[in-house]
């Protein structure tokens, strides 16, 4: 047995023992009474009767430790040319000033505060200084709809909303005070305050009595101590979209949040105290909360806050150069980043600029990582590639290479083995495991390790209607997928993008790693549409690296190569080429969108939406290809 086996097996056969070890690595104000409270199967919670602060755990006993004079941010922001660091030191300053300024405007424990900002260190200031007080932050993507804010307002109630005059999105001032006016006149809830950062590129207007200068209202502060929390206490609120178009509200409890943060980064990311790491996301999304803001910061690492894109800030060799500059030894970002800087820069021209010898290992996550990025990401950088799976609701890895505990054998298209604390299965529609190979539901036997949500922020029911109510004693991660003779898990669609084509359950997944492959494509997507005889049929977007020919060669050729690697039974006839595809702002491609459009259906446009204007583009290009059909 592999070291990765033996700690996977000790977490699976004593789950209290192995996470009440973890949980060591953390500060407690009192222990626990009991590891794993199973008092009230399904509803699950670790810790219960321990008591710390997040923010102690993440700035203050860094400093109390040694580390105060070690770089605790980075912030890299190529759209307004700036570079700063704050130490540990700064930083407990900086947070402690903030929570007095909350506190002496009446926010306290329990209370929620909207956070709804741009990259900036501030941004991180105040998710730790709502966790010192013990208050519950809600980071909402800045420059997000107003109609959008409003709903998550009404929804968590703030007390206080923290926002800043404005965002850039590389060239482009995007003034967030107008959205944020909007929101609250729309809301029925309205907050007691709201702080504004003034940033030199956009001066926001003030409303007398309810608007304080974040600078004035924090330089006057008196700094205030960490509160202690118990280990079930929320510590953040981070919305999801749900079917309903109502948001959820995914719950993040202290306790368990802090353990398997702080466990992650040593035994999933291979990162010492110390070491400097960028997570290449955005505060808004779940990988800013758990791997910009809270796990860097609770291990003593160096966290990198970037303000910019992986091109066009101000070329595809971004990344390189902030990995350089700043020491960087691990990346996790998105595919759709790598997939951008390939499309620009197929040869990577821009790389053999820089020296990346500290860099260790890029990380990829947030969507399915197709072989080809995986495999060019690997020839490129010549360090190992790792793709990983969790969501929002998890709020860390559940399949990973654990590069902490054993770096094991890489399977492009897989994001490696479930990691210890997940015992996860694949389930048909009936609840009963399927065979290794075969395809079904991917659902984590309960309970779920710590750090994944207790429950949904006021919707307990729609909480175990959409995650428990399918697979009794099981959480469904609306995620299909099938796990290998090895044990390897591929995560092939979403459940709701396998197609049925003519009775065969079919992965569009599976389709875009073909598509992926050709040498001329960059980026691609799979969509099934609905066809009277068939039920689905297959529909391809691809968009073509830079200089590629735009001939409908590339179109026939991955129409056939689909039909040579699975089959006449997969029915792909259908491909177009398109400038690019549409996206949330995290990078995740609109699949049921397109496939509405396709379909004929009414097209809700999603909130999350990077650049709405794609969507008619998407419209010309399937109306070219006969879609959506007549009658």
């Amino acid at each position: 047995m592999g070291r990765f086996d033996e700690v996977y097996q000790a977490s699976m056969q004593d789950p209290e023992g192995f996470w009440g070890k973890a949980a060591e690595d953390i500060h407690w104000i009192e222990k626990w009474d009991k590891v794993l409270d199973d008092s009230d199967p399904p509803y699950y919670r670790w810790f219960a009767g321990g008591t710390l602060n997040t923010c102690y755990n993440a700035v203050d006993r860094h400093v109390k430790d040694g580390r105060g004079d070690q770089a605790a941010i980075i912030y890299d922001s190529p759209v307004t040319d700036t570079v700063s660091h704050l130490t540990y030191h700064q930083l407990q300053d900086a947070v402690a000033k903030c929570a007095g300024a909350l506190a002496a405007r009446g926010v306290e424990k329990g209370d929620r505060v909207i956070i709804y900002m741009p990259m900036v260190p501030e941004a991180l200031i105040a998710m730790l200084a709502c966790a010192r007080l013990g208050a519950i932050h809600s980071v909402v993507f800045g420059g997000f709809a107003a109609n959008e804010l409003a709903t998550r307002i009404d929804d968590a109630r703030p007390k206080a909303i923290l926002s800043a005059s404005c965002g850039i999105e590389v060239n482009r001032v995007i003034p967030y005070k107008p959205l944020l006016d909007a929101a609250i006149q729309m809301a029925i809830h309205k907050p007691a305050f709201c702080l504004l950062l003034q940033r030199p590129q956009e001066q926001a207007e003030m409303i007398a009595g309810r608007d304080h200068d974040w600078n004035e209202a924090v330089d006057a502060a008196e700094p205030h101590d960490c509160v202690p929390v118990a280990a079930t206490d929320p510590l953040y609120i981070l919305y999801t979209s749900g079917t309903t178009g109502q948001p959820k509200g995914i719950v993040r409890d202290n306790g368990g949040h802090a353990v398997a943060l702080k466990w992650s980064m040593k035994n999933i990311y291979d990162i010492e105290p110390g070491e400097v790491y960028w997570a290449a996301s955005d505060v808004g999304w779940v990988v800013g909360h758990s791997y910009i803001c809270y796990a860097p910061l609770l291990h003593g690492a160096t966290t990198v806050i970037y303000e910019g894109k992986p091109v066009g800030t101000p070329d595809p060799g971004a990344f390189w150069r902030v990995i350089e500059q700043h020491k960087v030894v691990s990346l996790f970002t998105a595919p759709t980043a790598f997939r951008a800087i390939r499309q620009q820069d197929p040869e990577a021209e821009h790389l053999a600029k820089y020296d990346l010898s500290l860099f260790r290992v890029l990380f990829l996550a947030g969507e399915r990582c197709d072989p080809d990025t995986l495999e060019w990401a690997l020839e490129k950088l010549q360090v190992p590639v790792i793709d990983h799976w969790w969501q929002t609701e998890t709020g860390w890895s559940i399949a990973a290479n654990c590069m902490g505990i054993e770096y094991l054998p890489v399977k492009p298209g897989s994001p490696t083995r479930p990691v210890p604390g997940w015992d996860l299965r694949v389930l048909d529609a009936d609840g009963k495991e399927v065979p290794a190979g075969s395809i079904g539901a991917l659902a984590g036997k309960l309970p779920m390790p710590p750090g994944c949500f207790p429950t949904l922020w006021n919707a307990k029911e729609r909480y175990t209607n959409a995650y428990l109510k399918n697979f009794p004693g099981y959480y469904e991660t609306g995620d299909a997928g099938i796990i290998d003779e090895d044990g390897y898990v591929h995560v092939m669609a979403r459940t709701d993008d396998i197609i049925n084509v003519a009775g065969h359950r079919l992965s569009t997944g599976a389709m875009e790693e073909v598509l992926a492959a050709h040498p001329d494509v960059a980026e691609c997507a799979v969509i099934g549409v609905a066809d009277q005889l068939k039920g689905q049929l297959p529909v391809g977007f691809l968009v073509l690296k830079a200089g590629a020919d735009s001939s409908n060669e590339v179109t026939k050729e991955v129409v056939q190569m689909v039909r040579d690697r699975i089959g006449p039974v997969a029915a792909f006839k259908s491909a177009a080429v398109v400038k690019r595809l549409p996206k949330t702002r995290s990078g995740k491609i609109l699949r049921a969108t397109m496939r509405q459009i396709a379909d004929g259906a009414e097209v809700k446009v999603p909130a999350t939406i990077d650049d709405p204007a794609i969507l008619d583009e998407i419209k010309e290009t399937l109306a070219s290809i006969g879609y959506p059909k007549a009658g």
